[in-house]
């Protein structure tokens, strides 16, 4: 099976040895995106909520450059530094789904890139 790198400029660079996604057939495996804009390249610290929003909106750039949406996500994982913050993210998470939510697990980390709080990555199948 072919894969296909799947990389934009309208969500953050990797920093590291990896890409955003990677198309392998009607699959696409997105990265676990964090609160960084594309734009600036500085993260959003503003809070939980924003910080999320701002993950989601990472990982619709991916999505969109793959041709892909979030009703075609069939799996997420959410990655917390702080478990008490899961109803926040939860709300702002589920703003961007319409319904047919995907499969999900969520769990409590020590640390993640860049002291971040929230950490996202989906599979999505076309």
């Amino acid at each position: 099976m072919e894969k296909q790198i799947i990389n934009t400029t309208n969500a953050p660079a990797p920093i590291g040895p990896y890409n955003q996604a990677v198309k392998a057939g009607n699959m696409l495996f997105v990265s676990g995106q964090i609160a960084l804009d594309p734009a600036s390249g500085q993260l959003v610290t503003l809070g939980i909520a924003d910080e999320t929003h701002q993950v989601m909106k990472n990982i619709q750039a991916v999505l969109t450059a793959a041709d892909m949406g979030f009703n075609e996500v069939v799996k997420t994982t959410i990655f917390l530094t702080d478990m008490n913050t899961f109803p926040q993210v939860n709300e702002v998470y589920g703003s961007y789904f319409t319904d047919n939510y995907p499969a999900r697990e969520t769990v409590q980390v020590a640390a993640l890139p860049k002291g971040v709080n929230v950490e996202i990555s989906v599979i999505a199948a076309k």
